[in-house]
């Protein structure tokens, strides 16, 4: 031990000379003087980097940023919602009058149009709120400083700093996610990032932490609280994906990835004023409407799918019902039920349509749920036998269970390897199912 820490510090004296002697040349090059960083910066890197308000700070930074996405998407969410109902009743009409049989009205329209353009409705507008924002604080330089901060637990974890990086790539997309573990230049511990990147929520995923806790804090009937406490939910939840990366990242170092944390040295970039085009463009193209588009794809066949699921029957029970009467022990024993596990794994290619089937198969409907608000979501559940744990035991498994198709097949060509990517699959299931045995049992033991 003794040996590793005096190699590290030959590694900082070695790269400190490098900057010194890199800085000699370019003063003898470059006729400008080096650029001296101004007193107000250093200033507020003592606060943004500081072990005292450092992590405050960060905290505070997600809490805004998720309180201005949840309140700024509800009105477009709802007018999306509308919009698509009302052009489904004229397709409805447009199919009777052209008489096209009834299933195929069924497939495409209750199925794939409801599926996709709750998608949409769902998706679209968070991301173009989410991504923008994320994206700001990118370009004017704080990203890094929250990497700086988090450098030291991911140290004790086993891994390094850079994986705050690609940790937070994952809020937009696990899958760009995984990719961008490319920058970890250690394979051991490249591969632990890909493996637990799916511990932060998506933004497949977000939606659905949204909603669930814009349901759960109903009863607040002020709105400038509720939409406080629902922000302050859904950070939390985040708080805890991070909690667990560190967790299970520590487990991979200590069994399947043993190793000796890697050197990392991260410069401070100077802060900038944002490029505001530059902002719009890579937020809204190149992650919006990619993942938007990803999604769809993905969405629609799910949409498909579901609907035959929902109208293929043996005897009375269709096959959705009956495979949620299979689960319903499993479901039972981590404090939720059959109808939810089984709209997780049919929600396996986007998780942006696990709530909608959840709720085809409470009302044993053989369409997707055109939903009106959140008063008739919260009285189907309600009608369900719905609890203040189940809500809870759903958005922890939303935040820790198994990765999305698209996730899965970009661990595999990633790794390149049939067992990391199953790993990926199997850790991250027994996680979540732990995490909600362990709520179910210690509310059951105090109640």
């Amino acid at each position: 031990m003794t040996v590793f820490l005096n190699n590290q510090k030959v590694k900082e004296e070695i790269t400190a000379a490098i900057f010194q002697q890199a800085e000699a040349l370019t003063s003898k090059v470059v006729k400008s003087s080096p650029r001296e960083r101004p007193d107000w910066e250093k200033k507020i890197d003592d606060i943004l980097t500081s072990p005292i308000w450092g992590f405050p700070v960060m905290f505070i930074l997600l809490g805004l940023i998720f309180w201005i996405t949840l309140v700024g998407a509800n009105i477009p969410s709802a007018l999306l919602g509308k919009a698509f109902s009302g052009l489904e009743v004229r397709l409805t009409a447009f199919c009777i009058q052209i008489g096209v049989p009834q299933w195929v009205h069924g497939l495409l329209l209750s199925g794939v149009y409801r599926t996709t353009t709750w998608v949409i409705a769902v998706m679209l507008p968070p991301m173009a709120i989410f991504f923008p924002l994320f994206t700001f604080l990118e370009d004017i330089g704080y990203l890094p400083r929250a990497a700086f901060n988090l450098d030291c637990f991911f140290k004790k974890a086993g891994t390094q700093g850079k994986q705050a990086l690609t940790m937070s790539m994952g809020f937009g997309c696990n899958a760009v996610g995984v990719v961008s573990c490319r920058i970890i230049e250690s394979p051991r511990e490249r591969l632990i990032s890909i493996l637990t990147n799916v511990f932060t929520p998506c933004n497949g995923r977000l939606p659905t932490l949204v909603l669930l806790a814009r349901l759960a804090t109903m009863g607040i009937t002020s709105p400038r609280l509720h939409s406080l406490a629902s922000a302050a939910l859904v950070a939390g939840m985040v708080v805890i994906g991070i909690a667990v990366t560190f967790l299970i990242s520590w487990g991979f170092s200590k069994t399947f990835l043993k190793g000796v944390p890697s050197f990392f040295i991260l410069e401070l970039p100077p802060y900038r004023l944002p490029h505001w085009k530059q902002v719009l463009v890579r937020s809204l193209i190149d992650r919006t409407l990619v993942v938007l588009g990803r999604a769809i794809t993905i969405a629609a066949p799910a949409g498909a799918i579901t609907w035959l699921l929902a109208n293929t029957s043996f005897g009375n029970t269709s096959l959705l019902l009956s495979g949620a009467q299979l689960l319903q022990p499993i479901g039972q024993l981590l404090g939720l039920d059959g109808f939810i596990l089984m709209a997780f794994i049919l929600g396996l290619p986007a998780n942006e349509i696990v709530l909608p089937i959840l709720l085809m198969g409470y009302l044993s409907s053989r369409t997707m749920v055109d939903l009106e608000g959140l008063k008739t979501i919260s009285e189907i559940l309600h009608t369900h036998c719905w609890t203040p744990l189940t809500a809870f035991n759903m958005m922890l498994f939303s935040l820790l269970h198994f990765p999305c198709s698209t996730t899965i097949w970009t661990i595999y060509r990633e790794t390149g390897s049939l067992k990391w990517t199953l790993l990926g699959v199997v850790v991250p299931t027994l996680v979540a199912a732990t995490a909600c045995l362990l709520t179910t049992t210690l509310h059951r033991l105090l109640m």
